[in-house]
């Protein structure tokens, strides 16, 4: 039986026939009548029958001209949610691929922490299944736009916080996918929601502005076309209007009045060929001054999501500034639509082929975010970072282009080559020229990545690292790194206890082994070694689990744990005392960091001596081979040029200064705290009595503390 909407679905199955066979409308339309009788006596808050919803929802993705699958999946994406049909009942139906599209869309029915992490888990979900079928995001973004025009029968909190969401995540979406009318509307819509008093002021400014601005749109139109005309070029030539949201946020983001934003006037020229786009920008060049520095060729180099156009802005008459965008038909249909304006063409051309790749590798890149973040929200900001627009083109040493965030370093552009590459990335060249992994790069520069193969993330990248695949990557990397790395520290640690009971790992009760890790609650013997290493399990105590009786502490302190300086994140040295080998030391056992190495007669460790279940025995092994930082003071006459002279006798003395600061100073004394690398103790006496021979030099001490 046909609904009171059967006129509407015959409506949109008229509007079908212009792209698609009577065989698919005939699919489309059974997915709406098995949609309709799903949803029967299921309301939407204005009142209307449920199936309005998804059928709007066809209407939109019907009007980018989507294929049949696509429309058949946009009026089922509700259907497994609040019908309860489930899935495999919708292959069966309908055949996988609409089954999965349609289980892509679904929302999660679980109840979420809070309201936030549920739009992040939600948002996963949708991450990974655009993975595998970009026609779900396209479904996604059509379904939240209707939502968005409805959004009137909804309460005013609700509306404001659909419109945030909206805001935040789904419009820069449509921009990343270069679906710009999508995404106008998506900002238009969220900002009268989400700020409905300022929306309303700035729209009746822009009515008042809009009859100053009618005679120089006007003027300046006519020069364009006469031009263009007087060259031979056939263009069609708009005037721009500017949209109330980009408005506001010009004027936020850029501090600038309302009258500073609208005295700048945009056109759009679009014409038949590439080469007539620069014919075009040729001739407008000298039709007004160009300004300098704000001609971008988004011809050559597209945008990720695909996007192509020349910008330029000119001086026009009386120094009026105009923004122009000059490109062909088909980069017109691409920036309204997108992805989903090349959608059907894929396969035929290689352009439109390239940047629906490039729109594919942005979400595969989401989903190497997804499988290595640790929880939803952390998901959800990183990208957000990966979702903000402005963007830098770097070019590998192949010549391969690669887009990053404003800001990214070359450990976020070897982290967008490859995870493998950004872990074991130790160095870089830009433009050929060793560069700092800090640095930020510019547009137009090749980035080289050098990598050693024993490389590990360095906990310091994540300072300055901007895009979310990065953080992410660098994060799981070193909880890895500090779980293997606890695993060994941990090991050596429950041995040395054993040791003293005249047993070892190996020689351990399967079953007395097996009692302790089902009463800790471990899964495995690994993961209780890890939490030894990290501090948060007593060797000591496991010990006595495992053999009965508690080890003499006698004997532990006897055997000593050798430290190698090469444990990693685990093992690490107090910052207070800087103990370096040849130094007396005594271990701390911090949880979650490891070890903590002491020197004896540091005044931090005099409370926890009397503690030994937060103490231990170590010494340094005779193969330790590492530098080590170690701090003197060193008091000397105030005189011109002496520390260049102690920071090359230092140096020449095969340490490394790494920071000089002036404590003191006065007309004929300065006292100064200088750091510097050494390997031992035998090391620093050797820097101590080449200082000694400076005359300027009165007294050095080694400062701990």
């Amino acid at each position: 039986m046909l609904s009171e909407d059967a006129e509407t679905v015959d409506t949109l199955a008229l509007a079908l026939t212009e792209y698609l066979g009577e065989t698919q409308i005939e699919q489309v339309k059974k997915a709406y009548y098995f949609a309709d009788e799903a949803h029967t006596g299921q309301k939407r808050k204005s009142g209307e029958p449920y199936i309005t919803h998804p059928l709007a929802v066809a209407g939109i993705l019907a009007e980018m001209h989507m294929d049949h699958q696509c429309l058949m999946a946009a009026l089922l994406h509700d259907v497994i949610e609040d019908t309860g049909v489930p899935k495999h009942t919708l292959a069966v139906e309908f055949g996988e691929d609409v089954a999965d599209l349609v289980d892509g869309v679904s929302k999660l029915k679980y109840m979420f922490h809070s309201r936030a992490e549920a739009q992040a888990e939600n948002f996963q979900k949708m991450t990974l299944a655009m993975a595998k079928d970009i026609r779900v995001i396209l479904v996604k973004i059509a379904d939240r736009l209707h939502n968005m025009r409805t959004l009137g029968h909804l309460s005013p909190d609700k509306r404001r916080r659909i419109a945030k969401e909206t805001l935040e995540i789904y419009a820069p979406i449509a921009n990343r996918l270069g679906m710009n009318n999508i995404r106008v509307e998506f900002e238009e819509l969220g900002f009268k929601a989400a700020h409905p008093l300022r929306s309303s002021m700035i729209g009746k400014a822009v009515l008042k502005a809009r009859g100053k601005r009618k005679e120089v749109v006007s003027t300046v139109l006519g020069s364009i076309k006469a031009c263009l005309e007087r060259e031979g070029m056939g263009a069609e030539v708009f005037g721009r209007e500017k949209h109330l949201f980009s408005i506001y946020d010009k004027m936020r983001s850029k501090r600038k009045s309302f009258a500073e934003i609208m005295d700048v006037y945009a056109f759009r020229i679009i014409v038949d060929s590439v080469d007539t786009c620069y014919r075009v920008l040729g001739a407008v060049h000298n039709l007004y001054k160009p300004v300098a520095g704000r001609f971008k060729d988004y011809i050559a180099i597209p945008k990720a999501n695909g996007y192509q156009s020349l910008h330029t802005t000119l001086f026009g008459m009386h120094g009026i500034p105009i923004e122009i965008q000059i490109r062909t038909f088909e980069m017109e249909m691409v920036a309204n639509n997108g992805i989903a304006g090349h959608w059907l063409y894929k396969s035929n051309d290689e352009a439109t082929s390239g940047s629906h790749e490039r729109a594919r590798e942005w979400m595969k890149g989401l989903l190497q975010i997804q499988q290595s973040t640790g929880n939803s929200l952390e998901f959800i900001e990183n990208v957000k970072i990966d979702l903000f627009p402005d963007e830098v083109y770097v070019f590998s040493p192949k010549g391969q282009i690669y887009d990053l965030p404003q800001g990214a370093t070359p450990v976020d552009f070897a982290y967008a080559v490859h995870t493998d590459i950004g872990n074991s990335c130790v160095a870089c060249r830009i433009d050929r020229r060793l560069a700092p992994l800090s640095a930020s790069l510019e547009s137009g520069q090749t980035v080289e990545i050098i990598t050693a193969p024993a490389a590990q993330p360095n906990p310091a990248w994540l300072s300055s690292v901007i895009t979310g695949k990065a953080r992410a990557s660098i994060r799981h990397g070193l909880k890895t790194q500090q779980r293997s790395e606890s695993i060994i520290l941990g090991r050596r640690l429950l041995d040395r206890m054993l040791q003293v009971e005249n047993a070892s790992i190996d020689t351990l009760d399967p079953d007395q082994l097996e009692l302790v890790l089902k009463e800790r609650k471990f899964e495995d013997m690994d993961t209780l070694l890890a939490e030894i290493g990290l501090g948060n399990q007593m060797a000591y105590v496991i010990t006595r689990a495992l053999i009965t009786g508690t080890p003499d502490q006698q004997s532990l302190n006897d055997n000593p744990l050798p430290i190698l300086g090469t444990e990693g994140l685990v093992v690490s040295y107090a910052k207070c005392c800087k103990p370096i080998p040849g130094d007396p030391i005594i271990g701390h056992i911090s949880a979650g960091k490891g070890i903590v190495v002491h020197t004896e007669s540091c005044p931090n460790m005099f409370e926890l001596r009397n503690k030994p279940e937060e103490t231990m025995a170590v010494r340094w092994d005779p193969n330790v081979d590492q530098d080590f930082s170690v701090e003197l003071r060193i008091e000397l006459d105030n005189i011109k040029g002496v520390i260049a002279v102690l920071a090359s006798t230092i140096t020449n003395a095969d340490a490394n200064v790494e920071r000089i600061n002036m404590a003191e100073k006065d007309a004929k004394l300065a006292s100064i705290n200088i750091v510097f690398s050494v390997h031992d103790r035998v090391h620093l006496a050797n820097v101590i009595k080449r200082l000694r021979t400076i005359k300027a030099v009165n007294k050095i001490t080694r400062t701990k503390g």
